[in-house]
């Protein structure tokens, strides 16, 4: 069973940064693409961010293209969000996937692994 496991989510002004950190617990996944989610209450998950396994190609949604940096540290085993320029609209929970594949995709099903969601609150 693999499990994700993410954290820095947190209640910050808007304008201001926060890192969130993604670390499998469990069996961990040979060379995974990871991917970055979010979700307000009522609405549809939606694709943030993604990674390849290399860290060699990056994904955006428009939204945060210049704002948000996705990276990782295979050594670590460990994917970050670094959220710049935090808006209010920003606010949801947001979630750490993995494929099982090393491109990744912008589709939901095209992870296999989930964490528990982290909360990210920006205030106006």
């Amino acid at each position: 069973q693999v499990q994700l496991v993410e954290s820095g989510g947190g209640l910050v002004q808007a304008g201001g940064s926060l890192r969130l950190s993604c670390v499998p617990a469990g069996r961990t996944l040979r060379r995974p693409a990871m991917g970055w989610f979010r979700q307000a209450p009522g609405k549809k998950r939606e694709f943030v961010a993604a990674i390849n396994w290399s860290g060699g190609s990056t994904y955006y949604t428009d939204s945060v293209k210049g704002r948000f940096t996705v990276s990782r540290d295979n050594a670590k085993n460990t994917v970050f969000l670094q959220m710049n320029s935090l808006k209010p609209e920003d606010t949801d929970v947001y979630y750490c996937a993995a494929a099982s594949t090393e491109v990744p995709g912008t589709g939901e099903y095209e992870y296999d692994y989930w964490g528990q969601g982290t909360q990210v609150t920006v205030s106006s």
